[in-house]
């Protein structure tokens, strides 16, 4: 089974009407979710039905729904309108997340703020089982990509949020992430601003073979170099127009931050409600490795939560930790010596390194390959 995100290989997912009316009545051991289903096109008295979920779709007549519940069709009914559809079939994508709603707010910026104002922390049951649902379908429409993908090695970045466009620290996250896309690895972040936006550059960028692809765009992010500062996005659109077509990565952010931005250079979101659930999910897919360049406590924590994955093999396997910026991790903050000392005698104790240069990290994780 694939340690990263938990698959159900003997249950059939249909998740459109072309393929639930392809089915031609066995529906049995499916599940099928977010479809509205017309009247007439499923004959509910003959089909086989055992073992059938239904997961927020919607009959047109309520009579055939009321068979389909009574031959054993288990139902998970549509809940009350929200911002967000609690039984979407696939993750987001930055364009998605910034239309504008017609209310002067984006996609994006309206879940955030409902998530906000219906208590954060302490949700209403439905708001709650809505929220979980939401997130629940996020993980398996992050499985099936991992699937059309045939399941790439994955290569998790991770840093701080405020890192600034003009650092080298963003500069060294977006080279790894382009090195690491010429090198065959697919790219994973948190998906807001900082180090999580360079690394998403980078690895949109390396759909061009010429190095000099980061400088030209780190150019024209500087002029507004935080995600606070006046024209930050406006920058982030001027790049991805001069580069429209770029590879696939992946952004795994959460609206329990969504004060921050998701960044634009994702081809592929799954932002989740729950940052527990992120965090896990994060760090999860990163089967390949994981990258740490200079961050604040919640990368502190990333880290340590990585450790502990690979200290007790929780996913099936260990994995390349690696930190680039020696002053920040050895001097500073002496976390790259506690963690080598917590894996002493640990198999993964030999995946540990820390670096200044990029092409160094990406050496690193390619030769334990």
């Amino acid at each position: 089974m694939d340690a990263r995100v938990i698959r159900h290989p003997r249950v059939t997912e249909i998740e459109n009407l072309p393929s639930l009316i392809a089915r031609d009545g066995d529906l049995a051991g499916t599940v099928v979710q977010s479809v509205t289903i017309p009247a007439g096109r499923v004959d509910w008295a003959a089909a086989r039905l055992d073992g059938l979920v239904l997961l927020g779709c919607t009959f047109e007549d309520s009579a055939e729904e009321q068979v389909a519940r009574q031959r054993g069709a288990l139902a998970f009914p549509p809940l009350p309108s929200k911002p967000y559809s609690p039984y979407r079939t696939g993750l987001y994508t930055p364009a998605e997340l910034l239309a504008d709603r017609g209310d002067g707010l984006s996609v994006d910026e309206g879940i955030y703020r409902h998530f906000e104002g219906s208590g954060r922390h302490q949700s209403d049951l439905i708001e709650a089982l809505a929220q979980r649902i939401h997130d629940h379908a996020i993980d398996d429409a992050l499985g099936d990509l991992l699937d059309r993908w045939e399941n790439p090695p994955v290569v998790g970045i991770m840093g701080g949020h405020s890192t600034l466009r003009t650092e080298p620290a963003y500069a060294d996250a977006a080279r790894t992430a382009w090195l690491l896309g010429q090198a065959g690895y697919t790219v994973a972040t948190g998906g807001g601003p900082g180090t999580m936006e360079a690394a998403n550059l980078g690895a949109w960028l390396a759909s061009v073979a010429d190095p000099a692809v980061l400088d030209e765009a780190l150019a024209v992010l500087a002029p507004a170099p935080h995600y606070s500062s006046a024209g930050h996005q406006d920058a982030a659109e001027r790049v991805r127009s001069r580069f429209p077509v770029g590879a696939e990565s992946v952004a795994i952010p959460t609206w329990f931050y969504g004060h921050e931005p998701s960044n634009l250079f994702a081809s592929h979101v799954a932002k989740y409600f729950a940052n527990s659930i992120r965090e896990d999910r994060l760090l999860a897919v990163a089967d390949a490795g994981v990258v740490f360049t200079p961050g604040s406590a919640g990368t502190a924590q990333e880290v340590f939560q990585n450790a502990a994955q690979n200290h007790y093999e929780t996913l099936g396997r260990t994995a390349p930790m690696v930190f680039v910026g020696r002053d920040h991790w050895e001097r500073r903050t002496h976390i790259v010596p506690a963690i080598r000392a917590q894996a002493d005698g640990r198999p993964y104790a030999e995946l540990i390194t820390c670096v200044d240069d990029p092409a160094d990290a990406v050496a690193f994780i390619a030769e334990r390959a």
